[in-house]
């Protein structure tokens, strides 16, 4: 079967950064709702489109494609006193960027601690880097009424309702948010 419109495809990849230092193995397969659900990157889309099981290539996607360029007015100096404690490098809040009212909540990375002072930055990870993925096909299947209309993959490695609400592997989060 070729990867087309409502299609779920698992696809086996490694992601490194455009000069091959390894970004995350790809331990789990990558599970996707094909066909312009925001389920992965549309230029990952582009490249799977109309291609079989075993399949492979390895693509680079410019930061524009991928997560942005790194934009320093998302990063953020707090006073330590306005976040929870315990807190530790890493650990995620969210919160609102500076500025217009109007926007959407973000998710803030604490990225440096000094005394009293708290470093939080709303980039992506991975914004401003072109990302290499080697990428092999692993399955194609038709996609469900269900997940088509929930517009994204149910069962493993996809999305469980009424579960309670594990975030599973580590690495997950790349693959469960819509990416614009």
């Amino acid at each position: 079967m070729k990867i087309a419109k409502n299609t779920v495809v698992t696809v086996e990849y490694k992601l490194s950064d455009a000069q091959n230092n390894l970004i995350e193995d790809g331990s789990q397969p990558m599970v996707y709702l094909h066909g312009g659900y925001e389920n992965t990157l549309p230029k990952i889309e582009e490249e799977l489109e109309g291609k079989d099981v075993g399949y492979t290539n390895t693509i680079q996607i410019e930061p524009d494609d991928a997560f942005g360029d790194y934009d320093p007015a998302l990063v953020k100096v707090e006073p330590r006193s306005r976040l929870p404690e315990p807190l530790e490098v890493g650990m995620q809040f969210e919160g609102m960027p500076d500025g217009d009212n109007d926007e959407e909540a973000m998710i803030f990375t604490v990225t440096d601690i000094a005394d009293d002072k708290v470093v939080l930055d709303g980039n992506h990870p991975l914004a401003g880097m072109a990302l290499r993925f080697e990428l092999k096909v692993a399955d194609v299947r038709e996609a469900t009424d269900e997940e088509i209309a929930h517009e994204h993959v149910h069962g493993a490695h996809g999305h469980h309702h009424g579960d309670d609400e594990d975030d599973g592997e580590e690495g997950d989060h790349f693959r469960s948010q819509p990416i614009h």
